[in-house]
């Protein structure tokens, strides 16, 4: 099979990732989301960028447009939600527009269903058996039910347990070169250490920098983080920095 991403991606260590988290019970605040945080730190973890997060409603066309879209544009995508067997889990469905596919039964899917929803509840599960056609099926972790893959978009669920149960088993296959990160907790507000910040990027144009201001916290004011695949330019980054902050101004580094 295919690696995920293309090969100048790959080549320069690059894999960016979209997360389309679908459901009404997000967009009205029925259920809070926590699976786009989860999926921040993991990707995050195996060198994967998440570039972008959005969240559309359980409209057919809404689905189809945002994952058309993503598709294109990053190397893995990640959906979250309306893959159960109730009429408003629309994702396989929207996916298969996407692509402009037929929705068929898959066999590995369907013999999972039939053992494992029983009586008048196997009619709806069978929905669960339907995949885009042409759809590859990820076994891993603990879960009998697969990850349904499409091209370079995933099909997770959207119960927190699950989601996480299932990205987990997905990181080795999704994991490409690591971060490198470097923190810098500073007790001289933002405005002090603004244009040093600004000179290293300078500097260091490829560096990813973030400055982030804290309230309340007695020991520093603002956390700064350098991060980067090289590990020697963000060294180099880090010593740059380090020796154009005020005196006294950093409390610790990480």
């Amino acid at each position: 099979m295919e690696p995920i991403g293309s090969r100048q991606a790959q080549a320069k260590g690059e894999r960016t990732c979209a997360l389309i988290v679908i459901g009404n019970e997000i967009l009205s605040g029925k259920v809070r989301d926590t699976n786009a945080y989860f999926a921040v730190r993991e990707l995050r973890a195996v060198g994967v960028a998440l570039k972008r997060i959005v969240v559309v409603p359980d409209e057919l066309a809404a689905i189809a447009e945002e994952v058309r879209y993503c598709a294109s544009r990053y190397d893995v995508v990640i959906t979250s939600g309306g893959v159960g067997p109730t009429h408003d889990d629309l994702t396989v469905e929207g996916v298969a527009r996407a692509f402009g596919r037929r929705l068929v039964v898959n066999p590995q899917l369907e013999q999972i269903v039939c053992e494992q929803f029983g009586g008048a509840s196997q009619a709806a599960g069978m929905k669960m058996a339907l995949t885009p056609e042409g759809a590859i099926l990820n076994f891993g972790g603990e879960l009998r039910y697969p990850t349904v893959q499409v091209e370079n978009v995933y099909m997770l669920p959207g119960i927190p347990q699950l989601f996480e149960a299932k990205l987990l088993a997905l990181k080795d296959r999704l994991a490409t070169d690591p971060y490198f990160m470097r923190a810098i907790y500073i007790r001289a507000p933002e405005s002090v250490i603004a244009e040093h910040l600004t000179a290293c990027l300078q500097r260091f144009p490829d560096l990813m920098l973030g400055s982030y201001p804290i309230l309340g916290n007695p020991e520093y004011r603002v956390k700064v983080t350098l991060e980067s695949k090289d590990q020697a330019y963000l060294g180099a980054a880090y010593e740059y920095l380090m020796q154009l902050l005020p005196e006294g101004s950093v409390v610790r580094t990480e």
